[in-house]
This record gives C-alpha cells, structure tokens and sequence, in this order.
C-alpha cells in the first residue's frame, strides 16, 4: 500500500479493511422500511387482482348500487345464491 492510497481511503474504506460499517442513519432507515412497504402494497393489490372473484365492472357496478342505496330491500346476511337470510333454515314456526 502506498502513502497516496491511505490518504484517498475514507471512512468507510477503513471500516471496511477492520470488518464494519458505519452505522446507518435513521433517515435510511426509514426509507429502506417504508419501500419495503411500497413493494409489498404493489404485489399484494397484483394477487387481490389476480384472484378477484368477479370482473372489474361487475365489481364495480355492484359497488356502485350499493353506494346509491340500490341494495335497502336487502336483509342483513342475505346469501347472494339462493335469496334466503342467513339464520332462516334453522327456525321453526311456533
């Protein structure tokens, strides 16, 4: 090693010859946590779209009905296949 390679070296290439490394600000802490974040939002709304159990304008258009109050008839707990309130097969008349 010469005299000019030691003055060109900085701290990390110094840390780097003994093993460590400098200590990462919390800064870069945040931002490595936060695209972590990022990316895992990305494929979990991939595979939300990927397995949606309907088209997206069926979805949406039923969405929109309920939003605008096109669904008010509907019991709570209607079963969308077959029309009968959850809880209505078990009760028997008095």
């Amino acid at each position: 090693m010469k005299l000019q390679d030691i003055t060109n070296m900085d701290k990390d290439d110094v840390l780097g010859m003994l093993g460590l490394e400098a200590r990462r600000s919390q800064s870069s802490r945040m931002l490595a946590t936060l695209g972590t974040f990022g990316i895992g939002l990305l494929v979990g709304a991939g595979v939300a779209l990927l397995l949606a159990p309907k088209a997206g304008g069926d979805l949406r258009r039923d969405l929109r009905a309920k939003l605008h109050g096109d669904g008010k008839d509907e019991a709570v707990g209607a079963n969308s296949t077959d029309g009968t309130a959850a809880g209505s097969a078990t009760t028997a008349p008095a």
